[in-house]
């Protein structure tokens, strides 16, 4: 008899719970995908017309693919910037085996015309000329100005530079950085006052961050003495590849 009012205590009160959840299972409140998202900070048009920021996107492509540090890839960061910016304007990523095959292409075009590793920017115009048909400007002496105003129109600026001077916010270079170096511009910051480059040289160099006053006192073109350690001596010159 126990037993059985027990039962019947235990239906009742599940009975009651039944009712109670059924009667209020409005205020329930349904489950929710909740989505945190974040505001991007506005693009600012300046009184000279160009936005405070602007940024390039473009395939990575390293000095030394395959990460072998002897000729000629000690040597090669010219040919990489040539190509981080062909395939820019190709709108093509390429896997290993097709940077091998181009990096080749430029080599061969240089050893062709008796050139050494070490080429200046005015060989550089010609090779994107001869094997890819681009028009080419050359802008000695530039300003952060002149730079901002290419990079704005989506043209990526290549520079010839002093390692040694990056070195002081690039501390991933060995040896205290290379005496004769080249870099691709692709974006600038004038709110952190900061250019955006793929420097070529190391496996960080994606998407790095120079300071306007570190990137432009780096730049100098092969010194005419061919002497590396003369790179200061080598007049600022910057190189832009045009379709």
């Amino acid at each position: 008899m126990f037993k059985y009012i027990r039962l019947l205590s235990i239906l009742l009160v599940l009975s009651i719970i039944s009712i109670l959840i059924y009667k209020y299972r409005r205020a329930i409140p349904s489950p929710q995908n909740i989505v945190e998202t974040i505001i991007p900070i506005p693009t600012i048009i300046q009184e000279n017309g160009l936005p405070d920021t602007h940024l390039i996107k473009s395939a990575f492509v390293p000095q030394a693919p395959e990460k072998k540090w002897s000729e000629p890839w000690q040597d090669s960061c010219e040919e990489a910037a040539l190509l981080t910016v062909h395939y820019y304007y190709q709108n093509v990523t390429p896997n290993i085996d097709s940077m091998l095959l181009d990096f080749q292409k430029i080599f061969d075009f240089e050893n062709k015309e008796a050139w050494s590793h070490d080429v200046n920017l005015t060989q550089m115009a010609t090779i994107s000329a001869k094997l890819w048909g681009y028009q080419t400007k050359i802008i000695e002496n530039p300003t952060v100005a002149d730079l901002k105003k290419y990079l704005s129109k989506n043209f990526p600026i290549i520079i010839p530079a002093n390692g040694k001077t990056l070195f002081k916010e690039n501390t991933h270079f060995k040896s205290g950085g290379p005496w004769y170096h080249n870099l691709v511009i692709l974006g600038y910051n004038d709110v952190k006052n900061q250019f955006t480059v793929h420097d070529v040289g190391t496996q960080f160099g994606a998407y790095f961050k120079y300071s306007y006053t570190t990137l432009m006192e780096s730049i100098h073109d092969f010194p005419s003495s061919l002497k590396k350690e003369d790179i200061n001596s080598g007049i600022p010159r910057v190189l832009i590849l045009l379709k």
